[in-house]
């Protein structure tokens, strides 16, 4: 898929962009990668096709520390902050003007839950959510975070998800679909899931 790399500075070192600017955009989808993985993850290509099918100008955001070329991801507040820093990046000039929405997958998704309010963002769109790390019962569970989104919100989790399975609730829809916690074994569930969603969001003129 074609598009435009841009390299944006933050708080914590360079970010890596990858626009795909639509003409006369619906909207704006920004969506982050998994803790150890990057934005070529077949869920994140998927939504991105049926986002820009659906003309929404779409941009995979790569964080610093995997621009920095480390596996380890880090720390929240780090994320968080460098991820706000290129939104903001985006809204203040390629993309200003536009309806807002913020995801990815996994851990990006948790980034997006965490920052929906303060950007501005009209949804959320969360591939695997990690809900309970695996065998770690003693950990809290990340429900809170989805919880905090204060928007509406999509989750497209596979059914034998490891890290469990998020609850529908108010504002937040859940999609089941075949396959585990990297979710490339149904791709049409994904696309029929994230088109449907995007387009009651945003419908057409």
């Amino acid at each position: 898929m074609s598009g435009e790399t841009l390299e944006i500075e933050t708080t914590h070192g360079p970010a890596r962009v990858h626009l795909h600017r639509a003409r006369d955009a619906r909207g704006l989808l920004v969506l982050g990668h998994g803790a150890g993985g990057g934005v070529e993850a077949p869920d994140l290509r998927t939504a991105t096709e049926v986002a820009t099918g659906l003309g929404w100008s779409v941009a995979l955001v790569e964080q610093p520390y995997r621009v920095a070329g480390r596996r380890a991801p880090a720390p929240a507040k780090q994320l968080d902050a460098a991820w706000t820093d290129v939104v903001h990046h985006l809204l203040a000039g390629p993309c200003a003007g536009v309806p807002l929405v913020v995801g990815g997958r996994s851990s990006g998704a948790r980034v997006a839950c965490r920052t929906a309010e303060p950007l501005g963002a009209v949804g959320v769109l969360c591939l695997a959510f990690p809900l309970q790390p695996p065998g770690k019962a003693e950990r809290p569970s990340r429900l809170p975070e989805l919880e905090g989104a204060g928007v509406p919100t999509l989750v497209v989790q596979g059914e034998r998800d490891a890290f469990g399975m998020p609850p529908e609730g108010a504002g937040r829809s859940v999609v089941v679909v075949a396959g585990d916690h990297s979710l490339k074994k149904d791709h049409p569930a994904i696309e029929g899931a994230v088109r449907t969603w995007l387009t009651t969001l945003a419908p057409s003129s």
